[in-house]
């Protein structure tokens, strides 16, 4: 078993509030542009929050079978439409390749609020017969990859990851140590979420995790600032194509970069909120860096968790700091989520994607609404406009309910 193999990125697709291709995404995230709005996939009238970042434009015909999407719920769907583009996007023909060789890793917080809540309604009202067939296929978490599994024809290495907010990081991450330890030579990995809903934002408004700001929806997520006041639910999700160097190589297949290190930790602190002190950010950090071999010196710049929550953007801080001493202050920092909002169990894998897209590019994205200074978020999130910079190493954060934290490390492909 060949335990040295580096991990290449070949393959990205993107449904997201912000763009449903990779070039849209990126030119709405490097001109600032916000995908929040008032919420229309329910009636958001009982709840302080009204807005989120919702995907527009999607039609599941465009990707897949309308059969086969009636019987899924919207974050499979979203997860089959981003596979069905990292595919097309790597080049490679599935059907070419030996299918035992190829897996399946998709992160998602909590499958289907909505079908669930539906469901819940008419088992309520119309009795238990009533609720649907499909109701239990459509609504387990680990139906995103499964149905990316069943309709691409991919028949190796497919798991699940559902450590909530860290959920697409920690999928990215683990499907690299199963291509690094030999048991596949490709996988397509990623997160999604689709939990825009009465249910989901009951949850969430009676923990009071979400902004109330909801006069302006495209400035309430404004991570680091002062006046933040919660998180801007959101849906989405991106899909990832890893290959072995060696498989990628001998394809001939494009490479965006490379994957080259992983790191989680738990903080064992709190059901909801992070460490106050940063110190599970701050190990798995630690951790990322250690499987990497580099030097924190290394991290040309850090995307962020950043949810435009009061305690996470602070505990997020303080890990940076605790992590990188006096270069934290020089290390450009900046958060997707303050123009897509948070997409929860998908929110790492669309930040990957973007990070990998600063690699490629020479530009970051910045955090739109940085416009009050927190005296104890004092370090530069690149407020409100793009920055160009020669990046060859990304450090990707993500920081879930739960106190499970995942960190990736994404390098410039040099062979």
């Amino acid at each position: 078993m060949d335990t040295k193999n580096r991990v290449v990125v070949t393959g990205m697709g993107v449904i997201s509030p912000v763009g449903n291709t990779i070039d849209q995404f990126w030119k709405s995230l490097i001109n600032g542009i916000s995908g929040i709005g008032p919420i229309t996939l329910c009636d958001p009238a009982p709840f302080p929050c009204k807005i989120a970042g919702e995907v527009k434009n999607f039609d599941t015909s465009d990707y897949m079978d309308i059969k086969d999407s009636k019987r899924m719920a919207r974050f499979s769907q979203l997860a089959v439409a981003a596979s069905n583009l990292a595919i097309a996007d790597s080049g490679i023909d599935i059907s070419d390749e030996n299918p035992d060789e190829i897996g399946v890793f998709v992160g998602n917080g909590n499958g289907g609020f909505p079908d669930i809540e539906a469901n819940a309604r008419l088992l309520v009202d119309k009795g238990a017969m009533k609720v649907s067939p499909f109701f239990i296929p459509m609504i387990l978490p680990n139906m995103a990859a499964a149905n990316v599994s069943r309709i691409f024809g991919i028949k190796g290495y497919t798991s699940t990851i559902t450590t909530a907010c860290a959920a697409g990081t920690q999928s990215i991450g683990e499907a690299a140590e199963v291509l690094k330890k030999g048991y596949a030579n490709v996988i397509l990995a990623g997160g999604c979420e689709a939990g825009i809903s009465q249910l989901g934002l009951g949850g969430f408004s009676t923990i009071r995790a979400l902004t109330t700001q909801n006069e302006h929806p495209e400035t309430a997520s404004k991570p680091f600032d002062a006046n933040r006041d919660g998180f801007v639910p959101a849906e989405g999700a991106a899909m990832l194509v890893l290959e072995t160097e060696k498989h990628a190589i001998d394809r001939g297949a494009k490479i965006y970069a490379e994957i080259l290190g992983y790191g989680v930790s738990s903080d064992a602190y709190h059901l909801v909120q992070p460490d106050k002190d940063g110190d599970g950010a701050f190990r798995a950090i630690m951790n990322s860096l250690k499987d990497s071999k580099i030097e924190k010196g290394e991290i040309d710049y850090i995307n962020a968790h950043g949810t435009s929550t009061p305690m996470n953007d602070l505990s997020e801080t303080l890990a940076i700091k605790k992590t990188f001493g006096s270069l934290a202050s020089k290390i450009p920092i900046s958060s997707t989520k303050s123009m897509i909002g948070h997409v929860l169990g998908g929110a790492g894998a669309l930040e990957a994607v973007a990070s990998i897209l600063s690699i490629v590019n020479g530009v970051i994205h910045p955090t739109i609404n940085y416009k009050t200074p927190d005296s104890q978020c004092d370090l530069d999130y690149v407020p409100n406009k793009s920055r160009v910079k020669n990046i060859q190493t990304v450090l990707s954060n993500s920081f879930g309910f739960g106190g499970q934290n995942a960190c990736l490390i994404l390098r410039k492909f040099d062979n």
